[in-house]
């Protein structure tokens, strides 16, 4: 009968520690659930992006400054919005000028968030107010493109793609807050301007031909200027020699005036040596290596002439 006996203190003991090792099991779920609820529902917020916290759908709060935040755990969820300027490479599209003549144009846009409930509440996803964006500059670039000539948007002379770009970044910013999308246009550009292939070969001979009477005018007008250069020049020339001439005579006479004063003044003093002077200079006009003299031997000339007598 002694070895049937149980002792039900060491029973009691034994079910105290296993309720101890429970309780300490139990305690530790609880605090390890406790914090992956608080790290689940904690968050942070970083420079240059929104946070939007929603709760069954509907947003009921927007961080917008960078830190450590917090959301009510399994009601409320987060969403993430970029609030830096984004880039959007348009889709290529095809517009008609005025004169009738197809284009194939390529445009990017610069843009950004504003407000991000609107965006969420009226285009729901980023890729939707994006795609609304894109509809929008498209309709905007046909509607302005449409009032030019072709010429008008591919010549750098008559372009006027500053003023246009402005109109339809205006354009479109004007449809985007109209229709409350949340975003705004901060430009767009006109990266290409293309034709179709099977337009391509017409225009460029015509834009070659243009091309050619340009640079032949311009050379028409390089030559009638080089010749009005050419005839200033030589009748500047003729009224400067002219000028010269004159100048030339006037001073001539002057010194030949001079000189016969100064001619006259000596030869008076001695008339005999002024006729022989004279004599003497007649040789030089009429006596040359050809020429021939018939005088009579007692002619003072010639016996002048000879070196016999006196004159």
């Amino acid at each position: 009968m002694s070895g049937k006996i149980i002792d039900f203190s060491e029973l009691k003991k034994g079910d105290f520690h296993w309720r101890g090792y429970v309780r300490i099991g139990i305690f530790l779920i609880i605090f390890i659930v406790l914090l992956l609820i608080i790290f689940t529902n904690v968050y942070i917020v970083k420079e240059g992006e929104y946070k939007v916290v929603r709760q069954f759908g509907e947003v009921v709060r927007i961080d917008k400054t960078p830190g450590l935040k917090a959301k009510v755990p399994f009601i409320q969820s987060i969403m993430t919005l970029p609030k830096y300027q984004m880039t959007s490479d348009v889709s290529e599209a095809e517009i008609n000028t005025k004169d009738k003549k197809r284009m194939l144009i390529d445009n990017y846009a610069v843009w950004r968030i504003e407000d991000p409930k609107k965006l969420i509440t009226n285009a729901r996803t980023l890729e939707n107010a994006e795609t609304k964006m894109e509809e929008f500059i498209y309709s905007a670039v046909r509607s302005e493109l449409g009032q030019l000539n072709y010429d008008e948007i591919i010549n750098d002379e008559k372009s006027s793609r500053g003023s246009l770009n402005d109109r339809i970044t205006e354009k479109v910013n004007d449809l985007l807050q109209k229709d409350s999308y949340g975003i705004s246009l901060t430009d767009v550009r006109i990266k290409r301007t293309d034709l179709p292939s099977e337009n391509e070969a017409s225009v460029f001979k015509r834009m070659i031909s243009e091309r050619e009477s340009k640079a032949q005018e311009y050379l028409s007008k390089g030559d009638a200027k080089k010749n009005r250069i050419i005839a200033d020049t030589d009748r500047k020339v003729k009224e400067l020699l002219s000028t010269a001439e004159a100048d030339a005579e006037v001073i001539r006479a002057e010194g030949e005036g001079e000189a016969a004063k100064i001619y006259n003044k000596s030869f008076s003093k001695d008339p005999e040596f002024y006729k022989l002077y004279r004599t003497l200079e007649s040789y030089k006009k009429t006596i040359g290596d050809q020429t021939v003299i018939v005088l009579p031997s007692d002619s003072p000339y010639a016996s002048l002439l000879m070196g016999n007598g006196k004159y």
